[in-house]
């Protein structure tokens, strides 16, 4: 489904990331491990278009993108949820979902129902407490709710694949809870993931884990 080929990142003058590559496959959820500052985040940015100057082969579906811009990967199906969320902070929860709704691009490839209603009811069939905060603007919510609604508005823009960078961090562990369990129905329902993630709660499910030391890909590990 993903397929990066040597693929290397700067910041200026600054190289992040040097010749990474890497698979994912349709329905794995593949965990990205490393230290603060290996360039996880760079990584993820890099795929879906966003940050830094780039070099190397991106495909996704059998399709080059690394010279698309983000807007466009986003419509072929990369979902991307970023570590700081970016809410609508003055939108209420439903709001913030319903501004994202897309319907899927191609039925046969996304797990996703058609239609904004129906998007609302997976949504919060896989967040519940989202279900009972629809009024509440995001800006009143705690981290943890926040990072659940920043993965709830993603899948309303019906993707095929998510990229999520750190999706557990800083938040309550009841949350880390509620968040494991919806990436693994996710899985069950086939999405591919791509997740930048130290809890081994994730990597335990994973169908690959792959260690990024100081922005080189290390030897994939069986978990």
């Amino acid at each position: 489904m993903l397929e990066v080929s040597t693929l290397s990142a700067w910041y200026g003058a600054a190289q992040v990331l040097f010749d990474v590559s890497l698979r994912v496959g349709p329905h794995e959820l593949v965990v990205l491990e490393g230290l603060n500052g290996a360039g996880k985040s760079t990584l993820l940015q890099s795929l879906i278009g966003l940050g830094p100057r780039v070099q190397g082969a991106i495909t996704f579906q059998g399709q080059s993108i690394a010279a698309l811009p983000a807007h466009q990967r986003a419509r072929l199906g990369l979902g991307y949820v970023p570590e700081d969320r970016r809410l609508f902070a003055d939108l209420t929860v439903r709001e913030n979902l319903l501004v994202a709704a897309r319907p899927p691009t191609s039925k046969a490839h996304s797990p996703a129902p058609g239609t904004a209603a129906q998007q609302l009811d997976q949504v919060f069939s896989l967040f519940p407490a989202l279900k009972a905060m629809q009024k509440r603007r995001a800006q009143e919510m705690s981290g943890g709710e926040q990072q659940m609604l920043s993965l709830a508005r993603t899948l309303m823009t019906s993707p095929t694949m998510l990229l999520l960078d750190e999706p557990c961090e800083g938040i309550a562990p009841v949350l880390v809870e509620a968040m494991v369990d919806a990436l693994l129905q996710l899985k069950g329902q086939g999405m591919a993931m791509l997740i930048a993630e130290q809890n081994a709660l994730l990597a335990a499910h994973a169908d690959q884990v792959i260690t990024l030391v100081a922005g080189q890909t290390g030897v994939p590990l069986t978990p």
